[in-house]
């Protein structure tokens, strides 16, 4: 018995001795509990050290009952905590309440400014990333939204400028209906999407081809600037409008620059500045760039009035500060000019069937569009002049001022392209051994030397195709007779060879290529079957001749002249009209041709 009260006092004595440890270490952290806290501890430890005699309870369950304590007393102070929260009811972020309990527990504490939260703000870590990232291109553009937009929509589209580093995907068509979807950045001017274009589709490369704006249910068109970039016209689009670029071939692009004697007619010409009198269009175009002074285009043309279908004809002025009408017949007096357009705010387009749609005067209209004209008629400025030079002239010269130099240093740059690759591709047509050699010409009875240097050098290509041709039938295994059907269908692998378009189709085709001197296409004759027809563009006139098949000695020919000029084929009669005149008033310089893309 000794030795059990001795082992139970021991027992006891261990039990207060741990009992002092957790009074010392309850009151020696008061800033865990408040006051009233600390007494609830106190005494529940109190009342687990006197029940430790009497009932058999070890160090262990003693410990685990002084814990729980312990939390609910936690518990306790954070509901008061939340009890105090702030007056707008906006308690303390979770973060500041395990940490800084001192504060709160001490008398001089400080309270924090409610913290406004947007629920719809994004982590910091996904801004950076989510504006790194390049928009996604469409890979089907043809089954997008309905308004059928080749560039892919994102949410925040319209809602800002767009980045510089993002990629669009552009929709191209070409004439034959085909179309191809390229990718580009923000940044991509129309010479960029061309060369790329080219490039794709092994296409001739030179500085005629063009990204074309089609408005279709406006029936304008306009060729747009190498500088121009793609994106940017795309977005003035309409949504759900049938809006589309196409790729094609504009041989008038830069005749501003070439010295055309009919772009500029003297009568359109202002004349109130004497230093404007008497000069040429290579002195006007000069004089514009050297100083930047402007001629002063003027004329009558028609004017559609906005809301009716009447037509009525004022006496227009095309200056660098706008356009202007005269409100006294052709008086120029500023108290009779009204102004009427700005350039500068505005773009200048074709109009494509002006009868069907705007029921012009005559075929010969144009419009200028607003910037801020997005979609339908209303705001159009409709033009219609009385022949096709005028149309240019007015064209030309709206070009002219608006852009500029820049337009100028497009011309420069495509021209400076355009020889380098002629550089690389060119051949010599003659050796040196053959300057010990004389030019002869042996058309008529007898032959004569030939002194004049250009005329020797046609006859010196005259002659290389003549001799080409008779290279290729002497090596050739199939007879003369066998070989006509080659000859009636090699012309069909020609780009310049069109099949069985109608007459008004040749037309328009020409016309929407540029209408230069020796714009030019062959197709077939609808009232001949054997025949076929050569269209061709002179003096801002498309002109048709016809060509018909002739059999000599079993051999087919063709010939335009009643046979005085016969050829083998199609391809020799474009040839040597490449090189002569012939009957033709011009020669022919640039074909019309289709690529599919």
């Amino acid at each position: 018995m000794q030795e059990a009260t001795g082992a139970m006092g021991e027992e006891n004595t261990e039990l207060g001795t741990s009992g002092r440890r957790l009074r010392e270490w309850i009151h020696g952290r008061p800033h865990r509990l408040t006051a009233q806290n600390q007494g609830k501890a106190s005494r529940s430890v109190r009342l687990c050290l006197s029940s430790g005699p009497d009932n058999d309870m070890d160090l262990g369950a003693l410990q685990n009952n002084v814990n729980t304590t312990l939390d609910n007393l936690y518990q306790g102070s954070l509901e008061q905590e939340r009890a105090r929260s702030l007056p707008n009811g906006n308690a303390f972020p979770l973060s500041e309440r395990g940490d800084k309990a001192d504060v709160l527990a001490g008398s001089d504490m400080k309270r924090s400014q409610p913290l406004l939260i947007h629920m719809n703000r994004k982590l910091k870590e996904e801004e950076p990333r989510a504006s790194s990232l390049p928009s996604i291109p469409n890979p089907f553009p043809e089954l997008c939204s309905p308004s059928n937009s080749p560039i892919l929509s994102s949410p925040t589209a319209g809602q800002g400028p767009q980045r510089e580093g993002g990629s669009h995907v552009v929709k191209v068509f070409s004439e034959d209906g085909t179309c191809r979807s390229v990718e580009v950045t923000a940044g991509a001017t129309a010479r960029h999407v061309c060369e790329m274009l080219v490039q794709k589709t092994h296409a001739l490369h030179d500085d005629s081809w063009s990204l074309v704006e089609l408005h279709q249910h406006l029936a304008l068109e306009r060729c747009l600037e190498d500088h121009e970039s793609v994106v940017e016209v795309q977005s003035t689009w309409p949504v759900g409008g049938d809006c589309k670029f196409f790729f094609r071939k504009n041989f008038a692009k830069y005749e501003l620059f070439k010295s055309s004697p009919s772009l500029f007619p003297e009568v359109m010409v202002s004349s109130c500045l004497d230093a404007n009198k008497g000069m040429s269009h290579s002195e006007l175009i000069q004089n514009f760039l050297n100083s930047g002074s402007c001629p002063e285009i003027q004329g009558f043309l028609h004017l559609k009035e906005a809301g009716r279908k009447v037509w009525k004809r004022f006496y227009f002025s095309l200056r660098r500060s706008g356009l202007y009408y005269s409100t006294k017949g052709t008086s120029k007096d500023p108290r009779h000019l009204q102004y009427f357009a700005d350039l500068n705010e505005s773009n200048i387009y074709y109009i494509t069937q002006g009868k069907k749609y705007y029921g012009t005067p005559t075929e010969y209209s144009f419009c200028i569009k607003p910037y801020k004209v997005r979609s339908g008629t209303k705001g159009l400025k409709l033009f219609c002049s009385e022949e096709e030079q005028s149309r240019t002239c007015w064209m030309a010269a709206f070009r002219l001022f608006k852009y500029g130099v820049q337009l100028y240093r497009n011309y420069q740059q495509s021209q400076s392209r355009h020889s380098q690759l002629a550089w690389i591709g060119t051949t010599p047509l003659r050796s040196v051994s053959d300057n010990t050699l004389v030019a002869m010409d042996f058309s008529g009875c007898t032959g004569r030397v030939i002194e004049n240097p250009n005329e020797a050098l046609t006859a010196a290509l005259e002659e290389a195709q003549a001799w080409r041709k008779k290279t290729s039938h002497r090596y050739s295994l199939p007879t003369p007779c066998q070989s006509s059907p080659l000859s009636t269908a090699i012309h069909r692998t020609q780009p310049w060879f069109h099949g069985r378009i109608s007459r008004e189709d040749s037309q328009r085709l020409i016309i929407q290529q540029g209408l230069v001197d020796g714009v030019f296409l062959v197709r077939d004759s609808q009232r001949n079957p054997k025949g076929f027809v050569l269209s061709l563009c002179h003096l801002q006139k498309v002109k048709h001749y016809l060509i018909l098949p002739s059999e000599e000695e079993g051999r087919l020919y063709f010939t335009m002249d009643d046979g005085q000029t016969r050829f083998t084929d199609l391809i020799q009669l474009v040839e040597f009209h490449q090189i002569n005149r012939g009957i033709l008033p011009c020669k022919l310089r640039h074909y019309c041709t289709c690529v599919a893309l």
